[in-house]
């Protein structure tokens, strides 16, 4: 079922080219993206009304929907006590990530410090269509309300009904988002990142999306919206590390729930020694045949491929290179090497963890780098949400300390004015303390 390589067989240059993922032809994108944006800049509301009519066949009304509270959104009841539960563990784990204030005397008369602030607007973005996506509400909604946030906006596509989804509406009462703007693609982008009579222009941009939100994203943040995003998104993406002590079953489910997510999703299976990969193909096609989405994962699958490494190094040296969204490790020592690990975004060690927990309710986030953008950037966290202010205060004495490194440093770049800054001060008679 997977396309099969050799870890020892390869060249540097057709690793690089396994580990590079498929680019996009964005120039149509692009071109269209832009019109849609520039159209919202214009027109506000009634544009994204026109816009959601045209690609949604959907007039919501209200546009801006008033999340109800917890216990009126019309949800089962172990559908409403696992959104609990999953809102719970988020709570809890992201907590811990609330960041403290910092005070350092560098050296006797100088302090510097550093605190943090929330980012005061953000616009929550949470894809719709065929599978509206709940989860995510609470992976941007939980550290947003933890980050304090003054004003949280969420924008998704309606339903036929022209409403949020109830599970959506949910997640959002339970992250205390007060406000959903019925709204998807780049439109909704646009709208959050301009402004509109009904959404208040935010600062940053979170969630992922097609490729017509993603190209919405990079555009605005290079425009005179003034607006920054979160990270860059592509498909969905799995890297399995396995050796012949793993069930193969649970590496055929693993591998297929990546799969699933979309034809563009890839998925990789790393094997170690002597491990036959024959039982994992073999479930592999038996799983399939129980899916729902079971053509959706084949295409995913056939430009997916399985890498044969004799030894753990060369596995973590294939992790590190290709830099997974999601690692799954299926060693039996697989924590031994965890500190080795350098590039991906979130890790899933032993057999009793597969991805979906991290998915949606084992504490950490599931909106990570993909595309390799592991290798650069982390995945949601409070840190998000946050940005850090510095702060210095000195005394004469410290002035006095520090003046002749500050004079010489302002000497060399030849800024007088910022030796005359302090040299002023070193003058004067003493009026201050």
């Amino acid at each position: 079922m997977l396309n099969y390589w050799s870890f020892n067989e390869c060249d540097k240059e057709t690793l690089e080219r396994l580990c590079r993922r498929p680019r996009m032809d964005t120039g149509d994108i692009t071109r269209t993206v832009q019109t849609i944006i520039d159209q919202v800049h214009r027109q506000g509301d009634e544009a994204v009304r026109t816009l959601t009519r045209k690609f949604d066949g959907v007039d919501p009304d209200p546009l801006l929907w008033p999340v109800r509270n917890v216990d009126e959104i019309p949800v089962a009841d172990d559908v409403r006590k696992a959104f609990e539960q999953s809102f719970e563990n988020l709570l809890a784990f992201h907590k811990a990530q609330l960041p403290q204030s910092i005070e350092v005397q560098t050296m006797p008369g100088v302090t510097c410090r550093r605190e943090s602030r929330p980012i005061e607007r953000v616009g929550l973005y949470i894809p719709g269509g065929a599978a509206p996506l709940p989860s995510t509400v609470l992976m941007l909604g939980v550290p947003a309300l933890l980050a304090g946030c003054s004003y949280k906006i969420m924008a998704t596509p309606p339903d036929r009904s022209g409403k949020p989804p109830a599970e959506v509406e949910l997640a959002a009462a339970l992250a205390d988002i007060p406000e959903i703007y019925l709204a998807g693609g780049a439109q909704a982008i646009a709208a959050m990142a301009y402004g509109t009579d009904l959404v208040r222009k935010v600062d940053k941009v979170f969630g992922p999306g097609n490729q017509f939100v993603t190209a919405a994203k990079m555009l605005l943040q290079n425009s005179d919206a003034i607006v920054s995003m979160d990270l860059p998104a592509g498909p969905s993406e799995v890297m399995v590390v396995a050796d012949a002590a793993s069930d193969p079953g649970f590496i055929a489910s693993d591998l297929l729930s990546q799969a699933e997510h979309g034809p563009d999703s890839q998925v990789v299976l790393v094997t170690v020694g002597n491990m036959d990969p024959e039982p994992v193909n073999t479930a592999i096609r038996e799983q399939l045949a129980s899916l729902p989405r079971a053509d959706t994962a084949k295409r995913a699958l056939s430009h997916s491929f399985l890498m044969a490494v004799d030894t753990v190094d060369q596995a973590v040296a294939m992790i590190n290179r290709y830099a997974p969204e999601h690692l799954i490790i299926h060693l039996e020592n697989g924590r031994e090497i965890t500190g080795s690990i350098l590039n991906a975004g979130s890790v899933f060690l032993g057999p009793w963890t597969p991805e979906s927990v991290g998915d949606y309710a084992s504490g950490t986030n599931h909106t990570l780098p993909t595309y390799g953008y592991a290798r650069m950037y982390s995945g949601i966290s409070v840190d998000s949400f946050i940005k850090h202010i510095t702060f210095q205060e000195l005394d004469r004495r410290g002035l006095e300390a520090i003046a002749p490194t500050v004079i010489r440093m302002a000497e060399t770049e030849q800024l007088h004015a910022h030796k005359k800054a302090v040299t002023i001060r070193l003058d004067h008679s003493g009026k201050f303390a």
